[in-house]
C-alpha cells in the first residue's frame, strides 16, 4: 500500500464546518464517498489526533492531516466485448448495460465485466477515484438489471458526478414488472437499508440502523389476464442509490420483481396457466428491472443531459404479451 499525505491549516471561513464538507471543498479531485471512507478508516488527523467522525465540527487554525491510501494495483485484462454506447464525449460515456453483465471485477470474477470492456475500449483514459478494480465506475446497477449508467473518463468528471449523486440531483428512473399489485398504487418508500444479518450478500430494511433509502414509485398498469397471475408495470424514481434498493423496497412492500432470484419467488408453481405466457416467462433470464432514464448536469459545462433507453428484447417481449392479452 502506498500513502500520500496532504496537510493544511484551517482558516476563519472553515470554522463551524463539518469535517467531511471541509475536505470535500479542499480536495476537489475526490468524491464525497471516498473522503468519508478515508475519515472512517482513521486516516484523518486534526491537531495530530485521529478523528473518524465525518460530522466533527472544525475550528479556525487547526492542523489537518489527510492520508490518501492508494489501493494495491489489480491487473485487469482488457477484453473486446461489444458495448451499447448511447453517448460519448471526452469526459464520459453513457452505457446501456445488458442484463447478466457484472459492472466491475470482484471476488472470483475478473473477466467479462463492464470494466474489462471499458479498459479495452478506453485504454488508460478512465478515472481512478474508485481504485484500480473500478476504473471509470461512478455508480453501479445489479448484474441481472439492464439499463443506463454513466462512466467517467477522468477524475474531474468523476468527482463532479459524485457530487451530483451525493446531493441527489441525478435523475434515475427504472421500470419493473412485479408479481401482484403494490399498495398504495403510487407513493414513496422511505426506510433505512442495511446488510442482512442472515445472509451478508443480501440487504434488508432495518428500522434502527443502515443508510437512508428513498424510492418514489407509481403503478403504470395492472394486468388482469385469464390464466395469468396478476402482474403490474411500475416506474421507480430513486432519490438515493443503495445496494439492491428497489428490490429490497419491493420485498418490504410484499411484492417481488419477476425473475428476481434473490429477493423474489424462486420456485413458482401455477395450477392453471396460459401456455404461451409460461413459455415466455421461463425463457426470461435476469430480472424485470431496467434503468430506463438517466439525467444530470454535464460536469464540464453544466449543460443538462437526459438519456432514455427502452427495455431489452426479452423484457419487451414479456411486456408486449401482457399488453396484447389485456387489450
Amino acid at each position: 500500500m502506498k500513502n500520500k499525505t496532504i496537510k493544511f491549516f484551517t482558516i476563519k471561513e472553515d470554522a463551524g464546518k463539518r469535517l467531511d464538507k471541509l475536505l470535500t471543498e479542499r480536495l476537489k479531485d475526490f468524491t464525497r464517498s471516498y473522503i468519508k471512507k478515508i475519515i472512517l478508516s482513521d486516516n484523518v488527523q486534526v491537531n495530530k489526533k485521529v478523528v473518524n467522525s465525518p460530522s466533527k465540527k472544525i475550528f479556525e487554525s487547526q492542523n489537518i492531516t489527510v492520508s490518501l491510501i492508494e489501493d494495491k494495483k489489480i491487473d485487469i485484462k482488457p477484453q473486446k466485448i461489444k458495448l451499447d454506447i448511447v453517448f460519448e464525449d471526452n469526459d464520459l460515456i453513457i452505457i446501456n448495460k445488458s442484463a447478466g453483465m457484472v459492472v466491475h471485477p470482484g471476488a472470483g470474477n475478473h473477466r467479462n465485466t463492464l470494466v474489462n470492456a471499458l479498459i479495452h475500449k478506453c485504454k488508460n483514459k478512465l478515472s481512478s477515484l474508485n481504485g484500480s478494480s473500478r476504473p471509470g465506475i461512478v455508480h453501479r446497477i445489479d448484474k441481472q438489471t439492464s439499463g443506463l449508467l454513466v462512466v467517467a473518463k477522468n477524475n474531474f468528471t468523476h468527482s463532479k458526478l459524485g457530487e451530483q449523486f451525493s446531493n441527489h440531483s441525478i435523475q434515475r428512473k427504472y421500470i419493473a414488472l412485479i408479481w401482484g399489485v403494490i399498495r398504495p398504487l403510487n407513493g414513496s418508500i422511505v426506510t433505512k437499508i442495511s446488510r442482512s444479518k442472515k445472509n451478508r450478500q443480501l440487504m434488508e430494511v432495518n428500522e434502527l440502523r443502515g443508510k437512508n433509502a428513498i424510492t418514489n414509485y407509481k403503478t403504470l398498469r395492472v394486468f388482469n389476464i385469464k390464466n395469468v397471475p396478476r402482474i403490474s408495470l411500475i416506474e421507480c424514481s430513486l432519490e438515493t442509490g443503495r445496494t439492491h434498493q428497489i428490490r429490497v423496497h419491493m420485498k418490504y412492500k410484499k411484492v417481488n420483481l419477476i425473475g428476481d432470484q434473490q429477493y423474489g419467488k424462486k420456485n413458482l408453481i401455477f395450477r392453471k396457466i396460459d401456455k404461451d405466457f409460461e413459455k415466455i416467462l421461463y425463457a426470461f433470464d435476469g430480472q424485470a428491472l431496467h434503468a430506463q432514464c438517466l439525467g444530470f448536469a454535464h460536469p464540464r459545462n453544466n449543460k443538462k443531459l437526459f438519456f432514455e433507453k427502452g427495455p431489452p428484447r426479452k423484457f419487451k417481449k414479456l411486456l408486449n404479451f401482457l399488453e396484447k392479452l389485456d387489450g
